[in-house]
């Protein structure tokens, strides 16, 4: 539950404090060089709340620089309740939805969600699975429906590609293609080959499926769903589920260039599912270093 009373919420000072808190438990450093000990707060009536100063490189900071947040003229405390609102809702949070929350344009609204996206994206995960642990693997088809279009061709779906580790973590990944040679390098490099592969009977999986200590499938063109209660994908379904709810009911159109910060929002919120709004909150903030995200760059798909 977040609470939107909350200071930190309203109150500049409170949030930039409070970042400073999560950032820096140890103390302040300077990310231009790193030093810890050199840095001294500069409390002159011409400096700004937060500017510190790093005595080796002489470069001053605060404590957005670095981080997702640096060169915002968003004040902090939008940010920080626009990534509580993110990762608290289960099916994602509209920009029209975070703009008419937050007081902003729909435009800031749009990049800023953008920009959180982007701190929530994991770029190098540790494998999943294990020795006696099942992973399984599935595709789906997101985007418009043909039904809905008034006139024209129907529209192109793009393809997810989703790794599930039963009671543990998924691995998203937006795919150009469902086979072989597209499928196996994300199976062997992102689950341990120690694992049971769970996977649905499409010819990619057959030769990958060898490399791992098992592999198991289920039918669905029959109509077979659950064998004996182990043999099933109904794990990798259910993430779908939430991802579609999401980009149909929330986003409804999410652009090809983009998809990979939504699958990273999404993924994030199913890893973290078993702590509370606020510590994953928490966890989030922790992302948001070394991920600047220019408007500029989110245009061109970056």
């Amino acid at each position: 539950m977040v609470d939107l009373t909350n200071p930190i919420f309203t109150d500049e000072t409170k949030a930039r404090e409070y970042l400073e808190a999560q950032r820096w438990p140890n103390g302040p450093y300077c990310p231009h060089c790193g030093e810890y000990e050199n840095v001294r707060k500069l409390k002159g009536k011409s400096h700004r709340p937060g500017l510190h100063q790093c005595n080796s490189c002489r470069q001053h900071f605060t404590v957005t620089v670095g981080t997702l947040y640096e060169r915002s003229h968003v004040p902090l405390n939008k940010w920080l309740l626009a990534t509580h609102l993110l990762c608290a809702s289960k099916k994602g949070m509209s920009a029209h939805q975070l703009h008419r929350m937050l007081g902003v344009t729909y435009k800031t609204a749009w990049f800023m969600a953008h920009r959180i996206r982007e701190g929530l994206r994991e770029f190098n995960p540790g494998p999943l699975g294990g020795e006696n642990k099942t992973v399984e693997a599935d595709e789906t088809y997101v985007g418009g429906k043909a039904k809905n279009r008034a006139f024209g061709p129907p529209p192109k779906k793009e393809i997810v590609f989703a790794l599930v580790e039963r009671d543990g973590k998924v691995h998203s990944f937006h795919v150009p293609a469902v086979n072989a040679k597209t499928l196996r390098p994300i199976l062997v490099t992102q689950i341990d080959r120690k694992s049971y592969l769970m996977t649905d009977e499409a010819g990619a999986y057959v030769r990958v499926g060898r490399e791992f200590a098992g592999h198991g499938t289920v039918n669905h063109s029959i109509k077979e769903y659950v064998r004996g209660k182990f043999w099933h994908t109904n794990t990798v379904e259910n993430y779908f589920s939430i991802l579609k709810r999401g980009i149909n009911g929330v986003y409804q159109h999410v652009s090809q260039k983009h998809l990979k910060r939504y699958l990273g929002e999404f993924d994030f919120r199913y890893n973290e599912r078993s702590i509370s709004d606020s510590e994953r909150a928490i966890k989030a903030l922790k992302g948001i270093t070394g991920k600047r995200l220019t408007y500029r760059r989110t245009h061109a798909g970056a």
